[in-house]
């Protein structure tokens, strides 16, 4: 079944109609089964015969939240979507928007340290019943769901690789956090993270404990400082080439 809402966007249990207007990124909305909406950008590789690709899932942070289904993409995630980068990784890229007022993780992003919530947020569980409805439309491989996300995307990204350790084949968790006793969930997590060293917002700490507690663990991850950078860590993070190589090497072996 159709519904016309008022803004004009068809909305259905499906794959929304795109937007006129961005020619890279589709402009969608997704619709719950709880009934709540949750506005999302796709983009979509050039697709060759009956090839599956990656697929990359951006999460925004704070600042980006809202419903205009645009500030989401401010920041990092066009990155992957360059010519240069897609000619050599081509991949979906889905970036969705949380709403104002609500974080991927309600939790106290300026703490040392938090519990993860025993419940997922709302906009969080949207988010992975989009990936699972978007996999059954589009040639994705399900081996190669990459998760990444900066600052409250960040925190974002360890509590969903902390809740579903096997589902993602890699994490890029940028200046974010986690809880560090779900750590021993991530020993086989293929994990990156990245932080400025002088972030007055999210303390530096947040990462490098979550990573030192998956090497306890067993884990392998890796973390990099940026030394003179503040909160924004996002523009060297999504412009390293040796993380692209990284990522896109990554395969989920379930």
């Amino acid at each position: 079944m159709m519904l016309l809402l008022p803004c004009g966007v068809w909305l259905s249990t499906g794959i929304k109609a795109q937007i006129p207007g961005d020619q890279v990124f589709g402009k969608y909305i997704f619709a719950a089964a709880t009934g709540e909406s949750l506005p999302y950008r796709l983009f979509r590789p050039v697709l060759q015969g009956n090839k599956t690709y990656p697929l990359v899932v951006f999460l925004h942070g704070s600042g980006e939240r809202g419903n205009d289904n645009e500030k989401q993409l401010s920041n990092g995630v066009r990155n992957f979507t360059l010519p240069g980068n897609q000619k050599k990784y081509p991949c979906f890229v889905l970036a969705p928007q949380c709403p104002e007022g609500e974080r991927w993780v309600e939790v106290d992003f300026r703490a040392a340290s938090h519990h993860q919530p025993d419940s997922i947020s709302a906009p969080l569980q949207n988010v992975m019943y989009l990936i699972l409805e978007l996999s059954g439309k589009q040639p994705i491989d399900p081996k190669r769901i990459y998760i990444t996300g900066l600052s409250m995307g960040g925190f974002g990204t360890w509590d969903l690789i902390c809740r579903y350790p096997s589902f993602f084949a890699a994490a890029v968790p940028v200046c974010g956090g986690g809880d560090t006793s779900r750590a021993p969930f991530l020993s086989n997590t293929p994990v990156w993270a990245f932080h400025g060293a002088k972030d007055d917002i999210v303390l530096p700490s947040r990462s490098s404990d979550m990573i030192l507690a998956i090497r306890k663990a067993g884990g392998h991850p890796k973390l990099t400082l940026y030394p003179d950078a503040n909160h924004n860590s996002w523009d060297a993070a999504y412009s390293e080439k040796k993380m692209f190589r990284w990522l896109f090497r990554q395969v989920n072996p379930e």
